[in-house]
């Protein structure tokens, strides 16, 4: 057949030629690819976050006291299976059993005895106990170096030294050949008997800057003899028991004095 008849029909084969693209000659023809679906969409994430997991802690870190002071237990240990034993319950309970028995005998026990009372203080003797004379009574120093010791004994520290002759003193206590006496200003201590004197005598009281009259009589508007400071020693002569005024001696001058005026002699007593 004749190409120009055949032209037609290969034109007609062509457009007929089946859609998977290739033509009846074996050519590879340029076919659009087909459409892929879209992907299925993946499924919305929530936004909302988790909370963590929270665990309890493997020990208690501190113990709760109730509103009456008792201790709580943690509740780890107040959840534990029933019928296994906690861990301390015997000596717990042996604790509890000790105490018990000590409160039953402490209730039982026997009120506490007061405190017993202080004895009673000493009383100062009023007789000596060497000489037999009545104490406390007044005598003189017998030198113008006397030590003062802490007790009867040389064995004793001195603590004062007295540096007054005639300086007089009350005989508190004796002890042996031990005297302790008691100096005008109040203090107390032992001296050796033998640097005492029987010889009376008497200081002047006083506050500072006035003066005591010793007088020519024993009456408040007699003549004064002397005008004596506090302080002034002198020798006591004679004083009637229960009387105001006393016999005195300073140096040359001799007169009276009355008693509430001096120190050396009690307020009543008689001295010959």
């Amino acid at each position: 057949m004749p190409f120009r008849r055949l032209l037609p029909i290969l034109s007609a084969l062509v457009l007929a030629a089946p859609a998977f693209g290739q033509s009846s000659l074996g050519g590879a023809q340029n076919v659009p690819p087909p459409r892929q679906a879209a992907p299925a969409p993946a499924p919305a994430q929530r936004s909302e976050a988790r909370p963590p997991v929270v665990k309890p802690p493997a020990k208690p870190q501190a113990t709760q006291r109730n509103a009456q002071g008792q201790q709580q237990r943690p509740a780890a240990q107040q959840q534990r299976p029933a019928g296994q034993p906690q861990a301390g319950q015997g000596n717990r309970a042996a604790a509890g059993a000790a105490a018990g028995v000590a409160a039953g005998a402490a209730a039982t026990a026997k009120p506490a005895e007061p405190a017993a009372a202080p004895p009673p203080a000493e009383r100062a003797p009023t007789m000596g106990s060497v000489t037999s004379l009545p104490l406390p009574r007044f005598a003189a120093l017998r030198s113008d170096e006397v030590n003062m010791r802490s007790g009867p004994g040389t064995r004793f520290p001195i603590e004062w030294t007295y540096q007054r002759r005639e300086l007089p003193v009350e005989i508190v206590r004796e002890f042996e050949l031990w005297r302790r006496i008691r100096d005008p200003e109040g203090t107390e201590g032992w001296v050796h008997q033998s640097t005492l004197m029987g010889r009376r005598s008497f200081i002047v009281r006083g506050a500072p800057g006035t003066e005591v009259m010793l007088r020519r009589r024993s009456e408040d508007q007699a003549q004064p003899v002397a005008r004596l400071r506090p302080g002034v020693v002198g020798r006591l002569r004679a004083c009637e028991a229960n009387s105001p005024w006393c016999e005195a001696q300073i140096g040359e001058h001799r007169g009276y004095i009355k008693r509430a005026d001096i120190w050396g002699v009690g307020p009543t007593e008689e001295v010959k």
